[in-house]
C-alpha cells in the first residue's frame, strides 16, 4: 500500500482563536504578542498579513505598518487546551501523530484508510471535526512523505487541502520556489538564487559543478529533497522533544565578548549531549534573561541537521548578535542554547555532519579524562 502522510496546520492558531473567543475580532487585523519596545508578533492574523505582517518580526515595526490593527496578549492556557481538543481529533484518525507544536502535526493515514476512505477523504473528515469542535480552520497537505505533505499544507492557505500523489511529486514541486523547501533559510536561500536555481525543479536538475560550491557533501540530500524523497517515518512518541544547556550567571553579564564566549560554551555542551544520545538537531535556539527577568527566545530551522558543535554554536553566535544589536548595553542574568527538531543520527545516511571526527575525538578524550581535559579556544 502507497504510504500516506498528512500534514496538518491550523491556520494562525493563536490569531484565530482570539478571535473565535471575541467576535468583536473577526475580520480585523489582530496581532497576538506583547506590545513595547522589545515586543515580538507571536502570530499575526491573515487580515494583517497583506500588510507585510508576520510572526517574529517587531511588534513596533508591525504596528507601523499596520496601525489599525488590535493587538492582544498571548493566552497560552488557552491555545493548550484549544490544541488538547486539535490532538484529540488527530489520534481518533491513526495512532501515528508527531506533534511540531501546539498547532502542527504529521499523520500516517496508510494504514486507516482500510477502515476510513482515501486519505483525502480522512483529510477532509479532520478538517470538518476540528471546525466542529473548535470553530477554527486548518490546512492540510497529503502526499507520500513528510517532506511533500508539509510543502503541501502551504499551497492553499487558509482553510486549504492539497493533495500530491506520488505520480505528481515533480510536477507539484518543480515550479515552486526553492524558498518552500523547509529548513533552507534566508541567508542560504538568497544564496542558492544567486547561483541561478530559482525554483525547485532547478535545483533538483543542477550539476554537482552547481551545487557544491553551495551545499558540499550534503548536495546529493538536497537534490533528494527538492526531488520530493523522503523516508523519515512519522515518530508519534519522541523520547526528547528538545536537549538544551543554559546558566544563570553569579553577576549580570553586559559585555559583549563576555557573552559570546558564554554562549559558546554552553553551545559545545549542548552539542555534546545531542552526540551522546546520538542524535541530530535541525533546529537551534536561543534562551536569554534579562536583568529584570525578562525571558526571550530566538531560533533559526537548519538544513541538512547536525551535531556539530561548531555549526550549532554559529548558529547560536549569529541570534545573539541579532539581538545584542537591538538591545546594546542590556544587562543579561541568563543565557540558554536549546535544540529542538530531534531526530536520530542515522535518519541522514551517508550525510554525516562535517567535523564529526574532530567532536567524536573531544567527546572520547573528555569521556576518559574528564569534561575539562579539552576546550574550544572561543570558550576560553
Amino acid at each position: 500500500m502507497t504510504r500516506a502522510v498528512l500534514h496538518v496546520d491550523m491556520d494562525a492558531f493563536y490569531a484565530s482563536v482570539e478571535q473565535h473567543d471575541n467576535p468583536q475580532l473577526a475580520g480585523k487585523p489582530v496581532l497576538v504578542g506583547w506590545e513595547g519596545e522589545r515586543g515580538v508578533v507571536t502570530t499575526a492574523s491573515y487580515e494583517a498579513r497583506p500588510f507585510g505582517v508576520h510572526s517574529a518580526m517587531p511588534m513596533r515595526t508591525a504596528r507601523r505598518l499596520c496601525p489599525q490593527a488590535i493587538c492582544v496578549r498571548p493566552r497560552m492556557a488557552r491555545y493548550q487546551e484549544v490544541s488538547a481538543i486539535v490532538f484529540g481529533v488527530f489520534h481518533e484518525v491513526t495512532p501515528l501523530v508527531q506533534g511540531l507544536s501546539l498547532d502542527e502535526a504529521f499523520l500516517d493515514v496508510t494504514a486507516s484508510q482500510e477502515l476510513l476512505g482515501a486519505a483525502p477523504d480522512i483529510a477532509r473528515s479532520i478538517k470538518r471535526r476540528i471546525r466542529e469542535l473548535t470553530g477554527l480552520t486548518a490546512s492540510v497537505g497529503v502526499a507520500p512523505n513528510k517532506l511533500v505533505a508539509k510543502i503541501a499544507s502551504d499551497l492553499a492557505k487558509p482553510d486549504g487541502l492539497t493533495v500530491v500523489s506520488s505520480e505528481r511529486v515533480g510536477e507539484v514541486l518543480d515550479g515552486l520556489s526553492v524558498r518552500r523547501l523547509p529548513g533552507l533559510g534566508r541567508k542560504t536561500g538568497a544564496r542558492v538564487e544567486a547561483a541561478g536555481l530559482h525554483t525547485l525543479g532547478e535545483l533538483r536538475s543542477a550539476p554537482d559543478a552547481v551545487l557544491w560550491p553551495l551545499f558540499g557533501r550534503y548536495s546529493p540530500w538536497m537534490r533528494e529533497r527538492a526531488s520530493g524523497i523522503d523516508e523519515r517515518p512519522v515518530t508519534p512518541e519522541v523520547a526528547e522533544k528538545s536537549l538544551s544547556a543554559e546558566e544563570t550567571f553569579e553577576h549580570d553579564i553586559a559585555d559583549e565578548r563576555t557573552l559570546q564566549r558564554e554562549l559558546a560554551r554552553l553551545a559545545d555542551l549542548a552539542a555534546s549531549r545531542l552526540r551522546a544520545r546520538e542524535l541530530l538537531t535541525g533546529c537551534i535556539g536561543l534562551k536569554i534573561r534579562r536583568d529584570d527577568f525578562t525571558t526571550f527566545t530566538r531560533q533559526r530551522a537548519i538544513a541538512p541537521p547536525t551535531c556539530e558543535g561548531r555549526a550549532v554554536a554559529g548558529v547560536a553566535r549569529e541570534l545573539l548578535a541579532r539581538w545584542l544589536a537591538g538591545n546594546p548595553d542590556t544587562k543579561l542574568r541568563l543565557l540558554g542554547v536549546v535544540l529542538t527538531e530531534l531526530m536520530p543520527a542515522g535518519q541522514l545516511g551517508l550525510f554525516q555532519p562535517q567535523g564529526g571526527g574532530l567532536d567524536a575525538t573531544v567527546d572520547q578524550a573528555r569521556t576518559r579524562f574528564g569534561s575539562q581535559v579539552l576546550r574550544r579556544g572561543d570558550t576560553l
